[in-house]
């Protein structure tokens, strides 16, 4: 078997230090020079000094630390995290040393001053010393390849120090590592140690924004949101979901002057709403996997979304076959629903012992500002309804609209997509922190539900591998070859299903999930 990204990086990192030891080669100080700052001692942003990648190569292979620091520091960062791994990172301990003695200075100048992050592949305990040496008041230890008497140990050497260790965990071993190392510091841990959730997967450097969200439940509360930070909109997502702190890299490295916009963007949000949603929806998502993954069941099956419930009958049948989604069309349409209906249906499925998990409740909405939009949206402010459905509406263009997304309202959006240049409006909505987007067939004139399917050419050129959620056209005939095809992560079902709008076929509905059950 080949070695994955994150071995490759372990096995060179060892074979460096063979050769020029625990050091690398580099005059370091006998003994720290320099104050200590609590790292994360305030939520707040951690700001990466950081040259290069293994995914993206050359980021920023000419930057001055110091210079980038001083940058982190103006903007109000609490921390800055310091790459020291020279292989794929091009950093340096000097490099490190070089940003706390900047600190130092700082201190005594009476000036901001930020934690100082030796983020590494660390795997021994004198490496932590070596860091403290160097002025880092806090190290990255990555559970991921350290077994569990090494991760306690290098911990308990941090604590000795009195820094930080800054555990990063992703997978369910990880979290088994991080409650270990937890009970082994005791009453120290609170003080020692300060959790990490990766959003990027160290074997393949893929990023997805839903992983953090579905593992925050499981997090201490002093915890951070890592990697996919690109923008101030993905520093409030993530602020949304109650993280404590964001550890930004390649977006600010390359591009100094956004470091103010993330630091005021995730230090103004707070936990919200929005963020409910997305971790509902995220922990929902890989607790299927895990739960199909040990059944019959195919563990690839998407999640479903059934649209356009207009009958009670049809929601429960819905939810008791394994629904994911319900949605309300609140749209002038002939699958238009009201506002008592919902209500009526929400207290009625709860009562109902059909299904453990009950489905997400989602408000369709193809205008905001008409009175059907409105009622949604204080049905979902309410939490009668988990979330809005934004189709064909692009929040981030009203500033009223855009106020009350960030303040109290839980929403996705929905693109239609018929051509190309759809792309670029869905391009817009990623880099306005949308961690998902919905993608339906566009057809002139008709908002949903037209039983069209998106050109699967366009969705195999435009697409880009992110995960996809698709919608259009959808049937129990044709749904194993969009699934086969296109691997989507969830799939929104209405004409499909019905044999009048708004009317749902049970026998069909049975088919749709009977194709998963099969596989």
């Amino acid at each position: 078997m080949s070695e994955d990204i994150l071995q490759k990086i372990v096995r060179m990192r060892r074979e460096d230090i063979d050769r020029l030891g625990l050091n690398f080669n580099i005059d370091i100080p006998e003994a720290r020079r320099v104050g200590h700052t609590e790292f994360l001692g305030n939520a707040g942003a951690i700001l990466e000094v950081k040259r290069a990648s293994p995914s993206k190569g050359d980021i920023a292979p000419n930057l001055n630390p110091v210079e980038l620091a001083t940058t982190y520091a103006e903007a109000h960062a609490q921390a800055v995290s310091v790459l020291t791994e020279m292989n794929f990172f091009k950093g340096s301990l000097r490099d490190l040393i070089a940003v706390a003695d900047l600190m130092e200075r700082r201190r005594q100048q009476g000036l901001h001053t930020c934690a100082v992050l030796r983020k590494d592949f660390l795997l021994f305990e004198d490496e932590i010393d070596i860091a403290y040496r160097c002025g880092a008041d806090a190290v990255l230890l990555i559970a991921r390849i350290l077994d569990d008497a090494q991760l306690v140990k290098m911990a308990q050497r941090a604590q000795k120090f009195g820094i930080q260790a800054f555990v990063e965990v992703r997978e369910a071993d990880d979290f088994r590592k991080l409650a270990v190392v937890t009970a082994a510091l005791g009453d120290a841990a609170a003080k020692t140690i300060v959790a990490g959730v990766n959003s990027r997967d160290l074997a393949t450097f893929h990023t997805d924004p839903l992983i953090p969200a579905s593992v925050r439940s499981k997090l201490p509360a002093k915890a951070v949101f890592e990697s996919g930070i690109l923008s101030a909109a993905d520093a409030t997502y993530a602020r949304n979901l109650g993280f404590t702190g964001i550890l930004v890299g390649e977006a600010v490295a390359k591009n100094p002057p956004l470091a103010k916009d993330v630091v005021s963007a995730f230090e103004s949000g707070c936990e919200n709403a929005r963020g409910l949603f997305w971790k509902k929806f995220a922990e929902r998502k890989f607790a299927n996997n895990e739960t199909r993954a040990a059944s019959s069941q195919d563990a690839r099956r998407p999640l479903v979304k059934i649209c356009g419930i207009t009958r009670e009958e049809d929601g429960l049948l819905a939810a008791e076959l394994g629904a994911d989604m319900l949605g309300f069309v609140f749209s002038t349409t002939k699958r238009l629903t009201t506002e008592e209906f919902v209500r009526s249906f929400k207290t009625r499925l709860l009562r109902s012992a059909c299904n453990d998990v009950a489905p997400l409740l989602v408000g369709v909405i193809t205008d905001p500002n008409s009175v059907e939009g409105k009622t949604a949206i204080k049905l979902a402010q309410e939490g009668v309804l988990d979330a809005v459905q934004f189709h064909g509406v692009n929040p981030h263009n009203s500033d009223a609209l855009a106020e009350s997304c960030s303040a109290a309202l839980p929403y996705y959006c929905a693109a239609r997509v018929g051509a190309p240049e759809d792309f670029d409006y869905i391009a817009s909505l990623r880099k306005n922190g949308e961690p998902r987007i919905l993608l339906d067939a566009k057809v002139e004139g008709i908002p949903g539900g037209t039983g069209k399917t998106i050109p699967e050419s366009l969705l195999r050129e435009k697409a880009n591998g992110a995960p996809l959620w698709l919608a259009g056209g959808i049937t129990p005939e044709n749904v194993a070859t969009i699934c086969e095809k296109f691997h989507p992560e969830l799939i929104d079902i209405s004409s499909g299903i019905e044999d009048a709008p708004g009317i749902k076929n049970h026998d069909k509905m049975k088919a749709l999930f009977a194709e998963f059950a099969a596989k």
